[in-house]
């Protein structure tokens, strides 16, 4: 790659052969062209020989806080003269900058020298350190600990006084008491102007810490409000540069039309773009295709490096563009090309019938087929729903106990009435049920048996993949046991204990689970044939007769023979 300096890159061996794709690449959910194959087999051999001054975390002695792994991008390009070529993207920053002779520019570089984000930064900046040099002052850190001391002072001495008013007024109801007639009038007298002396000093003791507490408070407030007006300040200017910025960053599509960052997400729910918008690898592809007039072809993207430590991603594994940040961009961006289907939208379940592995009055249990949905979706009706209230049409109330992934297989309850639903939901909501399911993981993990618990919660910039997260997310756990392997794939039983979405893929394929996805998934792993996860069992407590149910359903993927532990 280095004999072509030129961002628009050459390929290294010729591609006539291959077939031009008919659309650009569909690129929220896509298998690789062949062509942009022989694109990222180029990058990757560059990336392989070139460090980039970025630490990838690839090798063990460059172990330490700054590696990461980065997402690289290529799109096969096509000249008005018709030569095929490609051009290269890394998303986000590399530690080198972004200058460079082999990958594309960021749509608007807030790192340039003579930009005005460095020269605002640089002034937030300067703000940031007199709100910490003010913070820190101490004279002001001396007024707030005498404030913590007058408080305790205060506090005890009123404590004090209080408490001997309360004695003396235990004293003063036994001397009432023991009054006779002749000095009944005047010791009462004497008793209650006592009491009245008592209320006084209280009043005027705290009065006395009260002003004291005020005298203080005016000069800590002085110093809060100088702070508090810097913080004005830099959030005047922060907003002032994010909106400048949201409009730097202006995006062209095939026909030329331009739209900012801020147009571009003003429609959305959100209605602002989100950390990090416009950085990704396809929208500095494309814009800079469309920049240099250059038809794009075919679009990929990959992972290179380590994988970050919330979320899933493995070193040379492609992966679909995220939806939080580039669908709204790319929305845009793709308009005027012609697409590959949206296969979200397109694609429909198997037509065989569903398979009914139990059934009585109340309810019944079924064989899910892989890629059938439980419930319908947004763009897609067809589910196992759907399918049972065409069978059912009496039956009432929600039906679907619980739910499997689209491309899980294996046993799903359902419930002919409202009250059979509610007994059956309840014991799953306190983990009642034991269930069982079995998977094929692409490798062998090095654990045989055990548990995971990795907290887990939805990626918001990029439903719906999941990510573990030990600040926000819910509590989820495993029990997993390895029962054979087989050319060089792990055949394993999971039970989990808790019920999140996508649990087991992102416990197989996490870096701190079992680092080993499970076969076919398409978010967490590589896309196959199908998604090699299976509900095998379930164990549960009829809702009517009490009794124990344990319903069974073996995987069709229950390959032989397996080479014993």
């Amino acid at each position: 790659m280095s004999d072509f300096p030129e961002l628009f890159h050459r390929f290294s061996r010729s591609v006539s052969e291959i077939e031009l794709p008919e659309n650009f690449t569909f690129p929220f959910y896509y298998d690789p062209h062949p062509i942009a194959l022989k694109a990222v087999e180029q990058l990757q051999s560059f990336l392989k020989e070139h460090s980039l001054d970025h630490n990838f975390g690839l090798k063990k002695e460059d172990a330490n806080d700054l590696e990461i792994g980065k997402m690289f991008g290529v799109l096969v390009v096509q000249t008005k003269r018709g030569e095929l070529g490609f051009l290269c993207a890394f998303s986000g920053k590399l530690q080198s900058g972004n200058d460079s002779d082999v990958f594309v520019p960021p749509v608007y570089d807030m790192l340039k020298k003579d930009g005005f984000f460095l020269s605002e930064e640089a002034e937030i900046s300067a703000i940031n350190r007199a709100i910490e040099e003010m913070e820190n002052e101490p004279a002001f850190i001396s007024l707030q600990q005498q404030a913590v001391e007058l408080d305790h002072t205060a506090n005890a001495d009123i404590g004090a006084i209080k408490s001997e008013i309360k004695r003396n007024k235990m004293r003063r109801k036994e001397q009432r008491q023991d009054l006779n007639e002749k000095q009944h009038d005047t010791e009462l007298e004497e008793l209650r102007k006592e009491s009245i002396r008592e209320q006084y000093f209280l009043k005027d003791r705290t009065n006395y810490w009260n002003e004291r507490k005020a005298e203080l408070s005016e000069k800590i407030e002085a110093f809060r409000n100088r702070i508090n007006e810097l913080k004005a300040e830099r959030k005047k200017r922060s907003s002032a540069l994010q909106r400048r910025l949201f409009d730097a960053y202006r995006f062209l599509n095939s026909r030329g039309e331009q739209k900012s960052l801020g147009a571009i997400f003003s429609i959305t729910e959100e209605n602002r773009p989100p950390a990090g918008a416009g950085e990704c690898c396809a929208p500095k592809l494309l814009h800079y295709a469309y920049r240099n007039q250059l038809k794009p072809i075919a679009l990929a993207e990959f992972w290179w490096g380590i994988s970050p430590s919330t979320e899933i991603r493995k070193h040379g594994h492609f992966y679909p563009a995220c939806r939080g940040k580039c669908e709204p961009i790319l929305g845009h961006m793709l308009e005027g090309l012609s697409l590959d289907p949206n296969p979200l939208i397109t694609s429909i379940g198997p037509k065989e019938d569903l398979e009914i592995i139990y059934e009585d009055e109340y309810m019944l249990a079924v064989n899910k087929p892989a890629e059938l949905l439980s419930v319908p979706g947004i763009n897609i009706h067809d589910s196992v729903l759907t399918r049972i209230k065409n069978r059912y049409p009496d039956a009432n109330g929600p039906m679907i106990v619980h739910r499997l992934d689209m491309g899980t297989s294996g046993i799903l309850l359902l419930a002919k009435d409202a009250l059979t639903y509610k007994v059956l939901q309840r014991q799953f909501m306190t983990r009642k049920v034991r269930k069982k399911y079995i998977a094929l993981l692409d490798g062998i993990p090095e654990l045989r048996e055990g548990t995971i618990d990795l907290p887990i919660r939805v990626d918001l910039d990029d439903r719906p993949r999941q990510m573990v997260c030990y600040d926000h997310g819910k509590k989820a756990t495993t029990e997993f046991k390895v029962v054979g392997v087989n050319n060089g794939r792990a055949k394993i039983e999971f039970y989990p204990i808790t019920g999140r979405t996508h649990q087991l893929r992102v416990h197989a394929a996490h870096s701190l689970g079992l680092n080993v996805p499970i076969v076919g998934d398409d978010l967490y792993g590589r896309k196959d044939e199908r998604l090699f996860l299976h509900a095998s069992e379930i164990e549960f407590r009829h809702p009517t007769s009490k009794e124990n149910i344990h319903i069974k359903c073996l995987p069709y993927f229950d390959i032989n023979p397996w080479k014993s532990q």
